[in-house]
């Protein structure tokens, strides 16, 4: 039996193969994932915020913020080295990262398991002396978040080597409410800074679940000896440079902890917390692609300049205005969101601020050099800041209190470490004169709003409604002043 004849040519020529539809650019792709990261810090911050404010003015006084402090600050000390940096080898190699995430996660879980158990051991021993002898039950509950953190690397990697941030702010959302409510909860119910501790578990749990619901199929263990060599040769680098910079950042909670009395530790915790709001705000959103990026950059020495320039004068253009405003207006913005008894906080803030702007500058540099290998250099980069860094805060802290010490992270910050970190972006391929201009224009116009801020200040008063004009008409200022630099921000 013959089937139907052809009654034309065209019956016997293959149809044309419909054109493949476009991948998406890297650039598209960066744009699209720092959108959503953003949209997503600036939700989850400003959450963070209300909730603080809450808890500062009505729940917790200056000593319980001082124990939160401590414990917050051995947490995230831990957190930098739990999974001994080989996470990030599912962002930054090539080819498919499911035949090495197993032995990745089996790796990051036992690490930080041997991490809490040390940690839950010795615990009385670290809350002593760090001044705060009862910040040991709150250590022991909060730092089990370190072996939640473990587990959910893998997961996590994934989101960020797809660019996924719309599924991350998802995940993102769930821990946020669920740890604020329980937060909130037992802190109305009187449990203090270990209200934090639990709330913090509770949020960490719902973010190990959802991160296996957005990437599905990455939470399996396995082991591979070849592959665990090579991680922990790429990984433990990392994590001993990723320690070394939280060290840096959280060393002064522990020398004011030691050499100061709690309260003082409250008012510096408080500030200290207030100087991240830009950090946590735009550097986190920005750290979130900005590894990805480079690392697909890193091949082309001339497309990493010009990457690196534009993510950093698009960084320091929406940070400058947040820390000059908060730096110029500490004392009433302090007054008017915490309330009167919180005002000693005021007096570190402006050095806080300023020592915020570097460490934006510092952690973008920071991802810049790991993308293109130069692990070693950062770890003496981290190293020679730490070792500087905590005799200046000592003696900071002995001269001038909180003030001492948030001066003495501004000394250090901007005679050592900028330089030592320009020079080894220098090494990098990144000249100066590329930094240089990616900041002119921001920092320019940070003066200039200053000097209006201080002004206004001045003759308007700290009510709410002086404060607004006096900060639109800084703003406005800062914006006419940036407005020149645009072209290097577009793209």
């Amino acid at each position: 039996m013959t089937g139907p004849v052809a009654d034309s040519a065209s019956d016997t020529t293959p149809a044309p193969t419909p054109a493949p539809t476009p991948a998406p650019s890297l650039g598209r792709k960066v744009g699209s994932a720092a959108k959503w990261s953003l949209i997503n810090t600036v939700v989850m911050r400003l959450g963070n915020f209300a909730t603080g404010i809450v808890l500062a003015r009505f729940f917790l006084g200056p000593e319980a913020w001082g124990v939160y402090g401590i414990a917050q600050t051995v947490l995230l000390v831990l957190l930098s080295a739990n999974e001994l940096g080989v996470s990030l080898a599912i962002v930054r190699w090539e080819g498919d990262p499911r035949r090495f995430a197993p032995t990745v996660l089996t790796l990051s879980a036992a690490s930080s398991c041997l991490l809490y158990a040390v940690l839950f051991a010795v615990a009385p021993a670290v809350a002593g002396v760090l001044g705060s002898p009862e910040a040991s039950g709150v250590l022991r509950v909060m730092c089990l978040c370190v072996v939640l953190d473990g587990l959910s690397q893998v997961p996590a990697g994934f989101l960020t080597r797809e660019f996924a941030q719309g599924r991350r702010m998802a995940v993102d959302g769930l821990n946020f409410v669920l740890s604020t409510a329980v937060t909130l909860l037992l802190a109305v119910d009187g449990w203090g800074a270990m209200s934090f501790a639990w709330g913090s578990v509770v949020g960490n749990v719902a973010a190990l679940i959802g991160c296996c619901l957005a990437a599905p199929g990455t939470l399996k263990f396995g082991w591979d000896r070849e592959q665990a060599r090579a991680l922990l040769k790429f990984g433990l680098p990392l994590a001993g440079a990723s320690m070394l910079a939280l060290g840096v950042v959280n060393v002064d909670t522990m020398v004011v902890g030691s050499a100061l009395d709690p309260l003082a530790l409250g008012f510096y915790v408080l500030a200290f917390n207030i100087s991240g709001w830009p950090v946590r705000i735009i550097s986190e959103a920005a750290r979130r692609v900005s590894f990805a990026g480079f690392s697909r950059l890193a091949d082309s020495p001339q497309a990493l300049a010009a990457g690196f320039a534009r993510a950093l004068g698009v960084v320091m253009a929406g940070t400058v205005p947040i820390c000059v405003l908060l730096a110029a207006l500490a004392a009433p913005v302090v007054e008017l969101i915490y309330g009167e008894r919180w005002l000693p906080a005021a007096r570190a803030l402006p050095w806080l601020m300023a020592l915020g702007l570097v460490r934006i500058g510092c952690e973008l540099a920071y991802d810049c050099l790991v993308a293109i290998g130069h692990r070693r250099s950062l770890i003496g980069v981290q190293g020679l800041w730490l070792i500087i860094l905590i005799p200046a805060l000592v003696i900071g802290a002995r001269t001038g209190g909180i003030v001492g010490v948030a001066q003495g992270h501004v000394l250090v910050a901007g005679v050592v470490v900028v330089p030592v970190f320009l020079l080894a972006l220098h090494r990098g391929g990144i000249r100066l004169g590329t930094v240089a201009r990616a900041c002119a224009w921001p920092l320019l116009g940070g003066a200039v709003m200053s000097a209006v801020l201080l002004l206004l200040e001045r003759y308007l008063g700290g009510g709410v409604l002086a404060l607004l004009a006096t900060g639109a008409a800084g703003t406005l200022c800062y914006v006419l002043c940036v407005l020149p630099g645009r072209a290097l921000l577009k793209g």
